[in-house]
């Protein structure tokens, strides 16, 4: 396994993180990741899943941007969640959690605030990304929000078909780089 770190900067501030070969975008932060993050909604308070977090960009951001905030941050892939876990760690939060397992299994019935997600398209929309969206419904206090990127051309009908289908509608949060940020709340 060949390690490395990506440095970034992010809603104002410079991360370092430690990634390697097997993860999800080990050279850099992606685009979408880099969207969702400038644009997602942190609560000042409360719980918030990371679900897919890779090496745990995303979860991070949320726990540095507030720290009175409950960070979990999940992934199916180990490698992915011991190199997030060591992240956590080289900045001193905490405020995370890190948990391996596939989509809510590792929460079991817990509930957030806010479900954040680069969902794995490539995995299956129906197979992966509909559970995500349709098993958010019970992970999600009311008023809870689930935040997520696609890129516009590979799965964004879909998944705004599945939001629209399980929350009653959806909302473009932002767009960029042939992404977009979508977002619903529950009711």
């Amino acid at each position: 396994m060949e390690k490395g770190i990506i440095e970034a900067i992010l809603r104002g501030r410079r991360y370092r993180f430690l990634t390697a070969t097997g993860v999800f975008s080990h050279k850099r932060i992606d685009n979408g990741t880099r969207l969702l993050v400038e644009s997602m909604w942190v609560p000042g308070g409360g719980c918030f899943l990371d679900m897919g977090c890779g090496i745990g960009v995303i979860g991070i951001v949320a726990a540095v941007v507030e720290p009175g905030l409950m960070v979990t941050m999940t992934d199916v892939n180990s490698r992915a969640t011991a190199l997030a876990g060591v992240n956590v760690r080289r900045m001193g939060l905490g405020n995370v959690e890190v948990l391996t397992g596939d989509l809510y299994e590792p929460v079991g019935d817990r509930i957030f605030s806010t479900i954040v997600s680069n969902p794995p398209i490539s995995a299956g929309m129906r197979k992966v990304v509909e559970p995500l969206v349709s098993g958010a419904v019970d992970h999600l206090e009311e008023g809870g929000l689930l935040q997520l990127v696609v890129q516009s051309n590979t799965g964004g009908r879909t998944l705004a078909g599945f939001l629209d289908t399980y929350f009653g509608g959806h909302t473009v949060v932002s767009r960029g780089s042939g992404y977009r940020v979508l977002s619903a709340r529950r009711q």
